[in-house]
C-alpha cells in the first residue's frame, strides 16, 4: 500500500515536466533588437543575418519542418528600429538574448486605445480673425501625419482633398489594398494608408476576414475620429443627431494624413505598433500622434519608447495619449521625456439634460440620447438595485443578466458607474424592460460628466446628486422621475478643467521629468466617425452617423499633434524638442473665470501632477519667444544618468553610434522646459542646482527678465536674472538654485517665467522632499 503514494508523486512530477517543457517550448512573439552595425561582411543584407541568428537558437523538434525557421520572423525593422519580431519559445529567446550582437529582446505586449469645438475653443477658427495664420494653406511646407490607430473611414467628408496641392516628391508611403479598401480611397489628402497585423495573428488567431476589414479600413471608428481630429477637412454642419452642430475642423486641415492600422478587435500588440512607427518613418511622416497605452517599463524595455527615440533622432514629433487612468496618481503611460505625453481638458461646450424627482427636485446632467421616447411628459417610477452601502453590487452596476425584469419594466434604472461601459447599462436597461436609466457617478468620477448617445433616455449624473437620487430612491416606496434633454450649451463656465479620468504624475521612472506635458480637449469631441457602427459602439446600435462624440486621452493626443504639424509648417527648421517647448511653455494654467485650472475629480485647483506645463495655446505656440532645446545625444545623456548597463546602453545607440559623454550631473540637468527637483532622503543635501540653456526663436534683439513663485519649503535663486539676445538662434544659459528653508511633506508647485514685454516663456515646478530613511 506504501507504493501507491509514491506512484502518485512520480505521476505529478512527472505531469509537472511535461507541463513545464511544452509552456517553455511555446511559441510567443518576441521583439529582437540587433547591433546594425555588428554584421559580417559575409551577409548580403541584414535581414539575412537576422534570421540567421533566429536559426541558430532554435530547438529542432522532431515534428516541426525544415522551412520552421523562417517562418519564425514575422516583421522585419530597418529605419526607426533595427532587428526583428519572432516567434520563439522562451528558451529561445533567452539564448538569443546571450548573444553579444542583440541587444535587446522585447516580449510581446498589448495595448489600449485611450478612448468641433476645439478649434474655436482653442482660438483657431478663422471667422474670429481674417489674419489668423491658422487659417493660411500649408502648401509652403507639406507637413504628413501618421496616426497609429484602428484604420480610416476615407469616405469621410473630413478627409476630402478639394484644393490640396500635389502629394509632395519626398513622400514614399503607399496606399496599401484589402477589403473594402483600395488604390483609389487615398487622394491628396489621405496620402497612406497601411495596414499591421502579423502581430495580432500570431497572439490571437488569423483575422476572420468575414467580421473584420483585413485592410486600413476602420470599422472601429477610433482611428477615424482622431485622423480627423489631427487634420480634417472643414465640413460644415457636422453634428452628431442635432447635438454639437457646426463646422467641424481638425487642427491642421491642411496636413495630410497617414493611416497605420495597428489594432483590431482584439487589440494592438508592440510588434505591429513597432513596424508602424518603423514604416512610418521611412515613409516620410512629420508628425506621429499615437493614441494607444500599455503600461510603465523601464526606458530600455518599452519597445514603443525605443521606437519612438529612433524616431526622434530623424525629426519627427511624437504626440502619446497619457492614459485613462486618472484621477490615480502615477497612472501615466508613455512617459518618456522625448514624447510629448498629452492629458485631457473639457472645453466650453456642454449637453445638459435634467431628472426631475417627483418630491419637486431637479438635477443636472449629461447626455446625447437622441430618440421618440424622452420620458418628459409624465412621472415614471424609479428604482435603484444597490443599498446605502459603499460598495456597488452586479445589480447596482447593471451589468449584463442582473437586473430582474419584474423589478425594473416600465421603470427608470439608477445604475451605477463601473466596470462595464456606460452605454452598455443602457442596453442592459432596456433588454430588462425598463424605459430609462440614470446613469450615477461612483467616487472614482466625482462631479465629472461625461456625455453618452445612449440607445434609452438616460442622463448622467455627478457623485453628490447620485446620493441624493439614491436616497430618494431607496427612502420612497413611490419614488418617480423624468428625463429631459436640452440639446447644445455653449460657454460654460469655469473651462477648460482638467478631466478627471486624465492620467496623472507624477512620472514614475524619472520623478526629475515632469509629466505629463500638457492637457488639451479631450472630453465630448466632435469628429468624423465609420460607417459601420453606430455611435454607441454597441452591436445592438443600428444608427449610422458621419461624426461622434468621444471623450479620452485618445481625443487630446490628436489635437497637441495637429497643433504640432501646423508649427512644423511654420517653422520647419524647428526639432522636435522645440516644438515640444513651445507648446509647454505658453500653454496657460487659468480657466475662463481667470482662476487656477480646476481638476474635475476633486473641484478644486489642478497642479502639474495632473495638467502639466497648463493647457495647450496654439496662437501662443506659433511665437513662443524661447525655446528650450533638446538634441538627440542630450536625452541619450540623459539615459546615461539612469544607471544603465552598457547592453541596456546599447538599445539607444544604434543610430548614431551614441557614447555617454557624462555631460549631465542628474537627469534635473535635461534641458528640459519644465523642472522636478527632489531633494533626497539624505537631510544634509539642502542645495540643488539645475541649468538651463535657451534659444532666441523671436526678435534679434530682445531683452529678458525672470520672475519665480515664491515656494514654503525653498528659496529659489536664479542667476542671472536676466537674459540680453542680440540675434536669433543664439543660445544663453541659466542657472537655478534651490535652497532647503523647511522640508515639506508635499510637493510643492510654481512657476518660473521669463518675460519681455510681449512673451511670457513660462516653466512649471514641482519641489519634492522625500521622507527620510
Amino acid at each position: 500500500m506504501a507504493e501507491t503514494p509514491v506512484k502518485w508523486l512520480v505521476l505529478v512530477f512527472v505531469s509537472c515536466l511535461v507541463l513545464n517543457t511544452a509552456v517553455l517550448s511555446a511559441k510567443k512573439t518576441y521583439i529582437v533588437q540587433m547591433d546594425k552595425s555588428a554584421m559580417p561582411e559575409s551577409f548580403s543584407d541584414h535581414l539575412e543575418w537576422y534570421s540567421s541568428k533566429v536559426k541558430s537558437v532554435l530547438l529542432k523538434q522532431s515534428d516541426e519542418s525544415d522551412g520552421d525557421d523562417e517562418e519564425r520572423i514575422i516583421y522585419s525593422y530597418q529605419t526607426a528600429f533595427h532587428g526583428v519580431a519572432a516567434q520563439l519559445s522562451e528558451e529561445e529567446a533567452e539564448k538569443l538574448e546571450q548573444d553579444d550582437d542583440v541587444l535587446a529582446v522585447f516580449p510581446e505586449t498589448m495595448y489600449e486605445l485611450h478612448t468641433t469645438r476645439s478649434p474655436m475653443f482653442l482660438g483657431l477658427d478663422p471667422r474670429q480673425n481674417r489674419e489668423n495664420v491658422w487659417s493660411q494653406k500649408l502648401s509652403d511646407h507639406d507637413v504628413v501625419v501618421g496616426v497609429l490607430d484602428t484604420g480610416i473611414w476615407p469616405e469621410s467628408e473630413s478627409f476630402n482633398a478639394t484644393g490640396m496641392t500635389p502629394v509632395p516628391a519626398r513622400w514614399k508611403g503607399e496606399c496599401e489594398t484589402g477589403r473594402g479598401f483600395t488604390k483609389g480611397h487615398c487622394n491628396r489628402k489621405i496620402v497612406g494608408a497601411r495596414m499591421f497585423y502579423r502581430g495580432y495573428e500570431a497572439a490571437m488567431g488569423k483575422i476572420n476576414p468575414q467580421n473584420e476589414y483585413k485592410s486600413p479600413r476602420d470599422q472601429d471608428g477610433h482611428g477615424t475620429h482622431t485622423a480627423a481630429t489631427v487634420a480634417g477637412s472643414p465640413v460644415m454642419g457636422a453634428n452628431l443627431n442635432g447635438y454639437a452642430y457646426g463646422t467641424a475642423r481638425g487642427m491642421a486641415p491642411g496636413a495630410r494624413i497617414a493611416a497605420y492600422k495597428v489594432c483590431w478587435v482584439g487589440g494592438c500588440f508592440s510588434s505591429d505598433i513597432l513596424s508602424a512607427v518603423d514604416r512610418a518613418v521611412a515613409d516620410g511622416v512629420d508628425v506621429l500622434s499615437i493614441s494607444l497605452g500599455g503600461g510603465v517599463s523601464s526606458y530600455y524595455k518599452d519597445s514603443l519608447s525605443v521606437a519612438s527615440f529612433g524616431a526622434m533622432e530623424m525629426g519627427v514629433f511624437v504626440s502619446c495619449s497619457a492614459g485613462n487612468g486618472g484621477p490615480d496618481p502615477i497612472s501615466l503611460t508613455n512617459v518618456s521625456p522625448w514624447i510629448t505625453t498629452v492629458g485631457a481638458s473639457t472645453m466650453d461646450r456642454d449637453f445638459p439634460a435634467t431628472v426631475k424627482l417627483g418630491n419637486g427636485k431637479t438635477i443636472s446632467g449629461v447626455s446625447l440620447y437622441k430618440g421618440r421616447a424622452t420620458l418628459e411628459n409624465k412621472q415614471y417610477s424609479v428604482t435603484y438595485m444597490g443599498s446605502n452601502s459603499t460598495s456597488p453590487d452586479p445589480s447596482s452596476l447593471c451589468l449584463e443578466g442582473t437586473l430582474d425584469r419584474r423589478k425594473v419594466a416600465g421603470k427608470i434604472v439608477i445604475c451605477d458607474r463601473g466596470i462595464s461601459p456606460r452605454v452598455q447599462k443602457g442596453q442592459v436597461v432596456k433588454d430588462a424592460g425598463g424605459v430609462g436609466m440614470i446613469l450615477a457617478n461612483t467616487a472614482v468620477n466625482g462631479e465629472e460628466l461625461v456625455a453618452d448617445s445612449h440607445l434609452i433616455p438616460a442622463v448622467a449624473v455627478g457623485e453628490s446628486e447620485a446620493k441624493e437620487i439614491k436616497h430618494y430612491a431607496l427612502t420612497n416606496p413611490k419614488a418617480t422621475a423624468n428625463l429631459a434633454f436640452l440639446g447644445t450649451r455653449l460657454g460654460i463656465r469655469p473651462s477648460p478643467v482638467v478631466a478627471a479620468f486624465s492620467s496623472r504624475g507624477p512620472n514614475f521612472l524619472t520623478l526629475e521629468i515632469l509629466k505629463p506635458d500638457l492637457v488639451a480637449p479631450g472630453v465630448n469631441i466632435l469628429a468624423a466617425w465609420t460607417g459601420d457602427l453606430g455611435p454607441s459602439s454597441l452591436p445592438t446600435d443600428k444608427r449610422r452617423v458621419k461624426f461622434n462624440i468621444l471623450s479620452g486621452t485618445s481625443m487630446s493626443c490628436p489635437h497637441v499633434s495637429g497643433i504640432a504639424a501646423f508649427l512644423k509648417a511654420r517653422h520647419p527648421d524647428w526639432s522636435p524638442a522645440a516644438i515640444k517647448s513651445a507648446l509647454m511653455t505658453t500653454a496657460y494654467v487659468h480657466d475662463n473665470t481667470l482662476k487656477p485650472l480646476k481638476d474635475a475629480s476633486t473641484a478644486v485647483s489642478s497642479d502639474p501632477y495632473d495638467h502639466g506645463a497648463g493647457h495647450v495655446n496654439p496662437k501662443k505656440a506659433l511665437d513662443p519667444g524661447l525655446v528650450y532645446d533638446i538634441s538627440p545625444q542630450d536625452y541619450f545623456e540623459f539615459l546615461c544618468t539612469q544607471n544603465p548597463t552598457p547592453n541596456q546602453m546599447k538599445v539607444f545607440s544604434k543610430y548614431a553610434n551614441r557614447t555617454c559623454k557624462h555631460s549631465l550631473a542628474g537627469p534635473g540637468e535635461l534641458n528640459y522646459p519644465a523642472f522636478s527637483v527632489v531633494f533626497p532622503e539624505k537631510a544634509s543635501v539642502s542645495v540643488l542646482s539645475v541649468r538651463r540653456t535657451v534659444t532666441n526663436v523671436g526678435p534679434p534683439v530682445s531683452n529678458y527678465h525672470v520672475s519665480v513663485t515664491p515656494f514654503s519649503g525653498a528659496f529659489v535663486e536664479v542667476h542671472p536674472t536676466s537674459l540680453s539676445f542680440t540675434k536669433a538662434g543664439q543660445k544663453l544659459s541659466y542657472k537655478v538654485t534651490f535652497t532647503t528653508k523647511s522640508r515639506q511633506t508635499a510637493p510643492e508647485f510654481g512657476d518660473l517665467v521669463w518675460k519681455d514685454g510681449v512673451h511670457k516663456v513660462r516653466s512649471p515646478i514641482a519641489i519634492t522632499w522625500l521622507p527620510p530613511i
